[in-house]
């Protein structure tokens, strides 16, 4: 059987491999994803898109994230980004007009910059915001049309949180300072039972009337240095509840993700680089014990 050829990026640290859909994979794709992110014994990531080529009239290629853990993401603005950096550097793609499929719609990106086939720059469009509980989605004691400042029971104690799909969707909890334990807040809010798919869990602090800061906490990823949904997150909700222009930067430990919720039609519009880390072979033997381990 033929290994595997795959590459590896980054968004400002949020890093992803990326691959084409070959037989060689198996039947068992959570398994092997779970098995090539690992941090220790595979090529380590916080995810992995894998890319099908399509006919080109509604999108150019297929693009499926899917979380370390093996479950199914909706959707990844760095994931994606990075998978259209692959697209650009293996000469499948001149990044003028590229539209990848995912399970949340077609994205758009355009092609900023190419630093040396080794940095490049992107634009994407990912689509509108979608607020109301049901569309999160999220359970409230009556469907609302935007969840703002909704109490949240987590173990003994009342937190408040908006929440907005984006692609995905996300939570946000606006603090002042990341003085709390966000890290043991994270993972209890992403898989509370309020949020039937789960939930990214973001904590912003507002700094002014166009930066914002977060940290992280993905859903079937944990910690993240950065995240261009989360990001989009972050930075829509800031605007809703008018802690800030709609456009924004948004800044987490990997780096500075720019946000621009559109005036005139809704369309969320991401800026941000995808760095090329490394390109390698994962054995086709690998992926055989891993299906059976």
């Amino acid at each position: 059987m033929t290994d595997i050829p795959f590459t590896k990026f980054h968004g400002f640290e949020n890093d992803y491999i990326v691959l084409e859909r070959t037989p060689a994979i198996g039947k068992d794709t959570s398994q092997f994803v779970r098995a090539i992110c690992d941090r220790h014994t595979g090529a380590g990531a916080d995810g992995v898109a894998l890319l099908s080529k399509l006919d080109g009239d509604i999108a150019d290629y297929d693009c499926e994230i899917i979380n370390p853990d093996g479950s199914i993401a909706t959707f990844s603005g760095n994931g994606t980004r990075c998978a259209a950096a692959h697209l650009v550097k293996a000469g499948r793609s001149t990044g003028e007009n590229l539209r990848l499929r995912t399970r949340s719609g077609i994205k758009s990106f355009v092609l900023l910059k190419n630093d040396n086939d080794v940095k490049f720059d992107f634009a994407s469009e990912i689509g509108r915001p979608k607020f109301s509980s049901s569309e999160i989605p999220m359970i409230t004691a009556r469907e609302v049309d935007a969840v703002v400042n909704e109490p949240i029971l987590v173990g003994d104690s009342t937190l408040t949180i908006s929440a907005v799909n984006v692609g995905n969707p996300v939570a946000c909890m606006f603090v002042p300072d990341f003085e709390l334990d966000w890290r043991a807040i994270g993972p209890r809010i992403e898989s509370h039972e309020r949020f039937p798919s789960r939930v990214n869990m973001v904590f912003v602090r507002v700094v002014d009337r166009h930066n914002v800061e977060i940290r992280i906490w993905e859903r079937g990823a944990g910690e993240t240095s950065a995240s261009g949904t989360c990001s989009v997150g972050a930075a829509v909700l800031s605007a809703l509840q008018l802690k800030t222009e709609r456009k924004v930067d948004v800044h987490s430990p990997g780096g500075i993700t720019k946000v621009d919720w559109r005036t005139a039609d809704d369309e969320v519009v991401i800026t941000g680089s995808a760095e090329f880390v490394y390109s390698g072979l994962w054995p086709a033997a690998a992926s055989r014990s891993a299906r059976k381990s």
